[in-house]
C-alpha cells in the first residue's frame, strides 16, 4: 500500500504529536512532510524553528557558539513545540539523546525512530555540506561512531520503523501509518 492509500484510510484525529527521531539522512523531514500530508497535521522541524529564532543556520551556531549551546536552545524549541496542537515534528539527529528531550517526547508525544543503517545514512548525507558534525577528517567514520553511540538511545522511542535505502517516501510513509495505527488511543477515528 502506498503513503496516499494509507493516509486516505487514517484521515481521522491524531491525539499526540509524533516526533520522527534518528540519526542525520534517516529521512525524518521527507517522511515527516508526507507524514503530515497524510494525517492532515502541520509538519514542524526542529532544526528550521531553531534557525528562525537565532536568525543563524544550524552550521552557524554550531561554529559560533558551540554544540551545548545549539543544544540547550533545542530543547527550548521542543518543549515548545509539544505544547502546540498535535502535528508531525522531525528532530535534528542528536534531539533524542538529552534525556530531558526523551521525557518530554514520551510525555506529550511519540517517539518514531527512523531506523537506518550506515552504509543508506552515508550514501543520504555524503554530499551535503550542511552537517557540522561531520566537519571532519574522517566524516563517515564519524558518522558511523555517532550511529553506535546513539542507537540504544533510539531505541527507547515508542515505535521503530526501517528506513530503507530502496523504499519510496511513500512506502515508508506508509510503514510509519501502520504503526501509528497499531498504537492505542493515538489516532481518534471519526
Amino acid at each position: 500500500m502506498d503513503g496516499q492509500a494509507a493516509g486516505d484510510r487514517v484521515k481521522a484525529r491524531l491525539r499526540k504529536t509524533v516526533v520522527l527521531v534518528g540519526m542525520m539522512g534517516a529521512g525524518k523531514t521527507a517522511v515527516g512532510t508526507s507524514l503530515a500530508r497524510a494525517l492532515g497535521v502541520p509538519f514542524l522541524d526542529s532544526d528550521e524553528e531553531i534557525e528562525k529564532a537565532a536568525n543563524r543556520s544550524v552550521a552557524e551556531i554550531f561554529a559560533r557558539d558551540g554544540e551545548p549551546f545549539f543544544r540547550a536552545k533545542e530543547s527550548q524549541v521542543i518543549q515548545r513545540l509539544l505544547t502546540g496542537r498535535p502535528c508531525v515534528l522531525s528532530t535534528g539527529g542528536g534531539a533524542f539523546v538529552s534525556a530531558e528531550n526523551r521525557a518530554a517526547i514520551a510525555e506529550r508525544g511519540v517517539a518514531v525512530w527512523l531506523r537506518a543503517d550506515l552504509d543508506t545514512l552515508w550514501n543520504r548525507v555524503r554530499h551535503k555540506s550542511t552537517r557540522p558534525l561531520l566537519r571532519t577528517p574522517d566524516p563517515k567514520g564519524t558518522l558511523a561512531a555517532l550511529l553506535a553511540a546513539r542507537e540504544p538511545v533510539y531505541g527507547q522511542a515508542q515505535i521503530t520503523v526501517d528506513s530503507k535505502a530502496e523504499g519510496s517516501i511513500d512506502e515508508m510513509t506508509a510503514r510509519v501509518i501502520d504503526a501509528l495505527n497499531a498504537q492505542p488511543g493515538l489516532i481518534d477515528r471519526t
